[in-house]
């Protein structure tokens, strides 16, 4: 299969010779050889490279960190909250920004690129949910699960979910200190729903334990 063809923004002197229009890359070079896919025209461009700062960051994932780097564009502002996909030698991680450092070891809430020594993240592609879950014939003991799903997966107060052959309904959901737009830490009213990601435990009434119980 072949790869798809990159495209650009460059003007063309045959249609468009004020605006950008998106051109197909035929060759690239330090004189790139593109075509028109207004006017089918080919000529040559030069095709300037955004200028980027390099940026160490440290990844957190499921108690474990570990360093790498990232190039983000000269001038840009990054915030605390904010998520972007990171690409290191073992995967593509969509990760959140938990601290910027700064000189002197400063963690302002925001800063811009040429400004930063270090972005702390945490993963949020795909996450581990610490679940506790409490019998509902006082028989069984309370138990304490973790749960791997998507970063994105929702979760509601009230709601029955049949995980990793586990049967709950969620009574309680306590938030992490990054987790932003909720306005409470905990909830536990009917249909409040948070996402996985910003989840730092859940608590539920575990279905499955009556059934062990005639056992």
């Amino acid at each position: 299969m072949s790869e798809a063809t990159e495209r650009v923004a460059v003007a063309c002197p045959s249609c468009s010779p004020a605006e950008p229009v998106v051109h197909e890359v035929l060759k690239p070079g330090g004189q790139t050889t593109v075509r028109c896919t207004e006017c089918s025209h080919t000529h040559k461009t030069k095709i300037e490279e955004p200028e980027t700062v390099e940026c160490d960051v440290i990844v957190s994932q499921d108690g474990e960190s570990f360093a790498t780097a990232t190039d983000v564009p000269a001038g840009e502002s990054l915030a605390e909250g904010e998520e972007f996909v990171l690409d290191t030698p073992e995967a593509l991680l969509t990760v959140r920004i938990t601290s910027l450092e700064v000189g002197d070891d400063q963690r302002p809430e925001s800063a811009t690129a040429e400004d930063i020594d270090t972005i702390w993240t945490r993963v949020v592609g795909n996450v581990g949910v610490d679940v506790t879950l409490n019998p509902q014939d006082g028989r069984d003991e309370t138990r304490s699960i973790e749960l791997r799903v998507p970063g994105d997966y929702e979760f509601t107060v009230g709601e029955r979910e049949d995980l990793a052959d586990e049967t709950f309904t969620v009574k309680g959901i306590h938030l992490r200190a990054d987790a932003t737009g909720y306005g409470f830490d905990r909830l536990d009213h009917e249909e409040d729903m948070a996402f996985a990601k910003d989840i730092d435990r859940l608590y539920a009434d575990d279905e499955s334990s009556s059934a062990w119980s005639v056992w």
